[in-house]
């Protein structure tokens, strides 16, 4: 058996740009532009970038809330947009959840945790009302809530028991796949490390895989197996975690670095500067030419406004750009 859950192959998604009564097209918003991942059984891969950059858009169309415009997902080898409605209710949907990141807003108040864990076993299963209550305080002993807490709503709790919560809810139906949308960003620095501690037990003790959508790169780095760095819809290095941390390549990966305040190996020079990105990144509608990134690159040079970078490989890293061509 693969080793492979989740393969998306050099998927796309463009937003049509219309104009007048006639709604004539007149350009596409490319928010996310042939990029490929996987993600293994029991891993972690992680989505790093700026806001705009087509994390959460990738995120999207893996659970099927966005269609995409060309490419394939396959999960376990197989084409997702292939199913058909009862396999995708069957055999993909329950078997991929999600946990949001506001754990203020992804809950109804109106509802008891009770009702809240149970809505996907309710919906998906044909589980008996003591089944479900039973399975209930199972998944909520799992994540570090009480028996008592069934009873409670979601007004009653801390932001950190919330998002305790909604991960009960998201592994209710045993799922093999988990996307986290900055699962640790609207919670207190104090709380971050124990919902992430709590993930990455969970994911051991249940072989989880995670798709973690950050911008943060010291939850990143906690949380994840491989990353891959998007810019602009499309994705300019991904490798293995530690690799990627301790040899970034792209230029716009050590300035991420750089930023978050996690050291380069070489900052152990007290001479070296910080790397700070000049302007912002540019619109999704019209992309600059050649590399994406050349506009506020520290390193750019003539051929990098004229020439699309290709994807050089070395063992299991990848990168976008023309400084490391020929490496």
């Amino acid at each position: 058996m693969s080793d492979i859950l989740l393969e998306a192959r050099n998927i796309k998604k463009y937003y049509p740009v219309t104009k007048g009564i006639l709604q004539r097209t007149i350009g596409q918003v490319r928010a996310v532009d042939d990029i490929s991942f996987e993600i293994e059984n029991g891993k972690t891969l992680s989505l790093v970038g700026e806001s705009g950059a087509g994390k959460t858009t990738a995120a999207n169309m893996i659970l099927m809330l966005e269609r995409m415009t060309e490419g394939t997902i396959l999960f376990e080898g197989n084409d997702i947009y292939k199913f058909s409605k009862s396999q995708l209710k069957t055999d993909y949907r329950p078997r991929v959840q999600s946990v949001q990141q506001n754990p203020w807003s992804s809950m109804n108040p109106r509802m008891r945790v009770r009702d809240i864990v149970a809505e996907p076993l309710v919906v998906n299963t044909k589980m008996t009302k003591k089944e479900i209550r039973e399975r209930v305080l199972e998944i909520l002993a799992q994540v570090g809530l009480e028996s008592r807490h069934v009873d409670y709503y979601p007004h009653e709790f801390s932001g950190g028991q919330r998002q305790r919560i909604a991960v009960a809810r998201a592994l209710a139906l045993n799922p093999s796949l988990v996307v986290l949308d900055e699962p640790v960003s609207a919670l207190d620095v104090s709380i971050r490390a124990q919902i992430m501690n709590l993930l990455k037990d969970l994911q051991e003790q249940f072989n989880l895989s995670y798709l973690v959508i950050a911008h943060n790169l010291a939850t990143v780095r906690f949380m994840s197996h491989t990353v891959a760095i998007m810019y602009l819809g499309e994705i300019v290095e991904y490798g293995e975690a530690e690799e990627v941390f301790q040899h970034p390549w792209h230029p716009y990966t050590r300035a991420l670095i750089s930023a978050s305040m996690l050291s380069l190996p070489e900052d152990e020079d007290e001479n070296v500067q910080p790397i700070i990105l000049s302007g912002e990144m540019p619109s999704p509608l019209n992309p600059p030419s050649g590399c994406r990134f050349h506009t506020r690159c520290p390193e750019a040079r003539e051929e990098c406004a004229l020439k699309v970078p290709g994807m050089i490989q070395e063992g299991t890293h990848r990168v976008k750009c023309h400084r490391i061509t020929g490496r």
